[in-house]
């Protein structure tokens, strides 16, 4: 059966969203637990207002959750979204999965 252009027209948004290198790399960073924005920034060097744009995006787009802890705010990856059996990231309509050999790891 073909995906109606509703289906279509929502995975081309996730798709969208995770299209900026920031936005994928905080992904990443979150594939290990959940973590204070600080512990995020720490390991990506953003400044932090474009660190919590992007943040808010991925938020809005029900990728992450965020959540008071104290003063500070945790992260973590929405339920779902990290594909069960991979470093991959379930989109709802396909699985994005990270190479083993992608650049920024050999930074």
């Amino acid at each position: 059966m073909a995906p109606s252009s509703q289906d279509s027209a929502y995975c081309a948004q996730r798709l969208k969203v995770l299209a900026e290198a920031h936005r994928l790399a905080i992904l990443r960073v979150l594939f290990t637990g959940p973590k204070h924005v600080g512990q995020i920034n720490a390991t990506l060097a953003l400044e932090q207002s474009l660190l919590s744009h992007h943040l808010r995006v991925l938020r809005q787009e029900g990728l992450v959750e965020s959540r008071r802890d104290g003063k500070a705010v945790l992260y973590q990856l929405a339920p779902g979204v990290q594909a069960s059996n991979s470093e991959g990231i379930n989109l709802g309509c396909c699985i994005l999965t990270f190479s083993t050999l992608c650049p920024e790891q050999n930074r």
